[in-house]
């Protein structure tokens, strides 16, 4: 935790956040600390107030271990559907920290959440879902500020995860994040250093009056 006289500045926490995967050091987060991150997360902006999220935290070993083999299928799937040289580059990526975090939050959004008149929601239906990943966001940079690291799992088949959780319907659930100390954060994030994107440069993906203006 950071002393409250020397606080992270959210510019700091923005550079230093990585999508944890092989960083993990096989200790479990502290239930105060995973606290304080839940309650970031929980303070989120949301359409119309309807905080559409929740948090469901997995520490049981037997979960963690049942939905890394799940997410290894699919990791197998997707490097075989890979033409060879993008397979080649893809392989060394390790994708998962499962049960090296030692703890899983889910996060859920809920489209019912606030009745069928939601201030906010009647044009654009998606910013309830954005309301949930800003709940993400906070979530990571507030596990950052507090040298806790966070990766995004995204090879999974949503309805197995529903069934494996107990998620009732309408209820999807949009990510699982596994949680846990990190030995560090990476200098440059794993897509870069293993060559498989780069990032643009601001000035490419700003546009000035319209799409396209310079």
């Amino acid at each position: 935790m950071n002393d409250d006289d020397n606080p992270m500045s959210v510019y700091t926490a923005i550079a230093m956040r990585r999508d944890v995967r092989a960083e993990f050091d096989g200790n479990s987060v502290d239930d105060e600390v995973l606290q304080r991150i839940l309650s970031a997360a929980h303070k989120a902006p949301s359409v119309g107030n309807t905080q559409p999220w929740d948090f469901v935290v997995i520490k049981n070993p037997d979960t963690l271990a049942t939905f890394a083999a799940h997410v290894a299928q699919k990791r197998r799937a997707f490097a075989d559907s890979l033409p060879p040289d993008r397979q080649a580059t893809f392989d060394p990526i390790r994708i998962e920290g499962i049960e090296t975090s030692g703890t899983g939050v889910v996060v859920t959004y809920d489209p019912t959440r606030g009745g069928q008149h939601i201030l906010g929601r009647a044009s654009v239906e998606d910013t309830g879902l954005f309301s949930a990943v800003l709940a993400i966001q906070n979530l990571w940079l507030a596990a950052i500020s507090e040298r806790i690291g966070v990766g995004w799992v995204s090879f999974y088949e949503e309805d197995y995860l529903k069934e494996l959780l107990g998620i009732p319907d309408p209820i999807r659930p949009i990510a699982w994040l596994c949680v846990g100390p990190v030995t560090e954060f990476a200098e440059t994030p794993d897509l870069e250093r293993f060559g498989w994107r780069h990032r643009r440069p601001l000035v490419e993906a700003v546009h000035y009056e319209k799409f396209g203006g310079a």
